[in-house]
């Protein structure tokens, strides 16, 4: 039905590529048409097999050929589940060793129906395992496991449930897991109600167990949260329009479930009152602080004692495209799922990609002024990097071959200036190697610690080891990442959750012998990514430390620029990262004249990065953005051009650049075009000049003000600290920005121009295919869960 040029699979492979993992690349759309030279050769069939080793589902399918109006296919994806259904589903059982089980499943259908048992992934061979009454008889240990049915006509199949199967004796078999598993799907953790007060947190957690892993999707009064598809559900600083109830659906594949409903009622956090409709119709004044006493009496005592943060801040570097060595891929997907799942958690995240040494120092610098008393202090770094006499060091993108710790950043040094700040919680996450550099025989010795109780260091590899990750053509992630970011979100103690995270790494078969995560922490209290914000009185240094933030992510305002011609268009934003933006262009409208006509982008400045192969072009995809989806940045349906502005923090000046309006009459042949000048000022991180050096930092006290610390290059946060507290804080940058703008004066307004923040495109939820650039035996590789449908480099940071 795919093969075929007017509306097959070219089509298809269009439509799904709104799905990052999903697009192919043109060396595979090759492939697919080169298929028709053999005789059996099906470039549909090879789309689809692709799209299968992608863990595209069967439901997105379906939606993507409706997408391209394939009538036929659709059809038939449609009546497959209704020719063939299964009236008899097995059950799970248990018995003593050396008795008899007996798994049934019957289907409705057409005649002649095939049935086929599977053990796992692997197929029973008995005699009964292709009859509708699978027969284990005697029942020995090895038949303990889960079991499910295949049924099908042709081409056309279905399964039935999973059934479990086990001895008496055996202390696995438990009779929760065996409910969970007569559906298929078991939910493990039910969301509770809660009372709250406006300004809470609200957190509700649904976890289950399913195969293939479950998605999650919760509603609130029936209505789908489709920002919210994880199992923890997080809403920050409530209001009464958060109450009501929570539900979430779990599914996959094959099965459905819905969890328990959660009712959340949140009243106002100052004196209120409670009326007391009962017989005698009295009402009942009481104070906010009596009705939180009312609660607690009801509540179990509880002796874990909870902290607090007085603020959470993450700083993520990920380096790729070195100068002068190996270029990485997954540092990309890396930072940008673990700064999604920060965000969730209330952190002040920056990401930054592919920083040279002083772009490394200053953000670092940068970082710890936003640092305080209490605050949570996060360090991600994924790129090149190695371990020397207990030192630690970031390898930036420009340096030298044989680099020394003189070329690097010294992990130990921000440490003792992080201490400088009395922070609550230290953490360090690096994601790179740890081998011993030959070039480097100085032994540094960062500034005396201070004895302390708050430090973790979460290394993604063993000393003298190298850390891995996958080398494909499009986004995935590494290894340490893959693992981490199902265990971030959880409410448990940092140490307990990368303990965890270490016992996933170990069950990963490939990496067993050659990474394994190391944890290193004299972390004394229960202190968890996850506690809440309880901010102290709001002082100067904390107002500059959330301007700072702020203004390190501000994007330029949308702008509409009017024509001589009569064509109006649309200049719009959308921040991938800290230092990439893309830049978009719609046209709006134009008069019925014009036939064709198309806004481009020239003239950048040379301090960005702007491949102007990739520039102007239709999809984000195309334009080298893998991150961001169209969906969020625009509600409009008008033709888009996209184009990436990379390395923001080298932008010295303000970000300038031309619009050509290229446009062609009805009456006419030839082009015209018309240019307009814009200038948008300096861009999210553009505006800390990370570009300029630094002085050391000699101050040791944590309560100086941050105005006091006179940067260079920093003028835009020293004027900020000098006018903290006023509302001329933000005046500051709104004029900045004005003064340097060139649009008309009707502007829409600001639309948040962000990431999808989602777990629904996992890059690394699927096994991917992997193979050792290290001369990896093949027969090894083969013994793990990975599928190998292709072969990959298994490269090493």
């Amino acid at each position: 039905m795919l093969d075929n040029g007017t509306c097959g699979w070219r089509q298809l492979a269009k439509a799904v590529s709104e799905q990052p993992k999903l697009s192919c690349s043109e060396g595979e759309l090759t492939t697919c048409s080169l298929q028709v030279l053999t005789a059996a050769g099906s470039p549909g069939r090879t789309l689809l097999a692709w799209l299968a080793d992608r863990s595209c589902s069967l439901d997105f399918l379906l939606h993507c050929l409706k997408k391209i109006d394939h009538q036929e296919a659709v059809q038939y994806l449609t009546i497959v589940a209704e020719l063939i259904q299964i009236t008899v589903q097995p059950k799970s059982q248990q018995t003593t060793v050396g008795g008899r089980v007996v798994l049934t499943c019957r289907a409705s259908g057409p005649p002649g129906l095939s049935y086929q048992w599977f053990k796992g992934k692997e197929e029973v061979l008995d005699q009964t395992g292709s009859t509708p009454e699978l027969i284990l008889c005697p029942l020995a240990q090895d038949h303990e496991g889960h079991y499910i049915c295949r049924v099908s006509h042709g081409e056309k199949f279905v399964f039935s449930q999973w059934a479990q199967v086990c001895s008496v004796l055996s202390a696995g078999c438990s009779s929760s897991l065996f409910q969970g598993s007569l559906s298929g799907l078991r939910i493990t953790r039910q969301p509770q109600s809660q009372a709250m007060s406006e300004g809470d947190t609200l957190s509700l957690v649904c976890n289950a167990d399913a195969n293939p892993p479950p998605q999650y999707e919760w509603y609130h009064n029936t209505v789908p949260m489709k920002e919210h598809k994880s199992p923890t559900l997080k809403i920050p600083c409530v209001t009464t329009e958060n109450r009501g109830q929570y539900k979430c659906k779990v599914f996959n594949l094959y099965h459905e479930a819905w969890s328990d409903t959660a009712t959340v009622t949140i009243g106002p956090s100052s004196i209120w009152v409670e009326v007391d409709r009962g017989p005698d119709s009295k009402e009942v004044h009481r104070s906010g602080a009596e009705v939180y006493q009312l609660q607690q009496m009801t509540k179990p005592p509880t002796s874990v004692k909870h902290f607090y943060a007085t603020d959470k801040v993450a700083l993520l570097i990920g380096n790729m495209n070195y100068v002068y060595h190996t270029q990485l891929c997954a540092p990309i997907a890396d930072v940008h799922e673990l700064t999604n799942l920060l965000r969730q958690m209330n952190f002040k995240v920056v990401t930054l990609l592919d920083l040279n040494w002083q772009e490394m120092h200053s953000a670092v610098t940068e970082f710890l002024l936003l640092l305080d008393k209490g605050v949570y202090g996060l360090l991600y770094f994924a790129g090149h990097g190695y371990e020397n006499f207990g030192n630690s060091f970031m390898v930036p993108i420009d340096a030298p071959f044989s680099y020394t710790s003189e070329h690097c950043l010294c992990v130990q040094n921000i440490l003792t200036r992080m201490q400088e700040k009395e922070t609550g919680l230290n953490v360090f996450l690096l994601d790179m190697c740890r081998k011993r550099n030959p070039n480097d025989d100085v032994i540094v010795q960062p500034g005396l610690l201070k004895v302390t109780a708050n430090i973790v260091f979460g290394y993604a590899t063993c000393v003298d080891a190298e850390a891995y990750e996958v080398k494909r053509k499009d986004v995935s992630n590494g290894i340490f990442i893959s693992f981490l970011k199902q265990r971030v979100c959880e409410d448990e103690k940092v140490t307990v959750m990368l303990d965890r995270v270490a016992e996933d790494m170990g069950h990963c078969k490939i990496t067993k012998g050659r990474q394994a995560l190391e944890l290193r922490s004299n972390l004394s209290e229960r202190r968890s990514l996850t506690d809440q914000i309880q901010a102290s009185d709001c002082s100067a240094s904390q107002s500059a430390r959330n301007l700072q933030w702020a203004i390190a992510h501000d994007l330029p305002k949308s702008r509409y620029l009017d024509f001589d011609c009569g064509v109006k268009v649309q200049l719009g934003f959308a921040a991938e990262f800290s230092n990439i933006m893309v830049i978009y262009t719609r046209i709006l409208e134009q008069p019925k004249e014009i036939v064709s006509c198309s806004a481009q982008l020239t003239d950048f400045p040379e301090d960005v990065d702007i491949d102007l192969k990739k520039s102007n072009q239709e999809t984000l995809l195309e334009a080298g953005s893998f991150m961001l989806l169209e969906e969020n940045l625009s509600a409009t349906e008008a033709p888009s051009l996209f184009t990436r502005v990379q390395s923001l923090q080298r932008l010295r000046k303000e970000l300038t650049f031309t619009i050509c309006l290229h446009y062609t009459y009805s009456n006419m042949d030839d082009e015209v075009q018309e240019k307009k000048p814009v200038s948008i000022g300096k861009p999210l991180v553009s505006k800390l000049n990370l570009h300029e050096p630094r002085p050391p930092c000699t101050s040791s006290s944590s309560s100086s003000s941050l105005s006091s610390l006179d940067l260079p290059g920093s003028s835009y946060l020293t004027e900020a600290c000098a006018s903290v507290g006023s509302s001329n804080a933000w005046v500051y940058y709104t004029q900045t920005e004005t003064q340097s703008s060139t649009t008309d004066s009707s502007r829409s307004p600001r639309v948040a121009n962000v990431p999808e923040e989602t777990e629904d495109s996992e890059f690394f939820d699927s096994p991917k295919p992997l193979v050792a650039s290290k001369s990896l035996p093949i027969g090894q590789v083969s013994e793990t869960n990975y599928k190998f449908s292709d072969m990959y480099d298994f490269h090493s940071h």
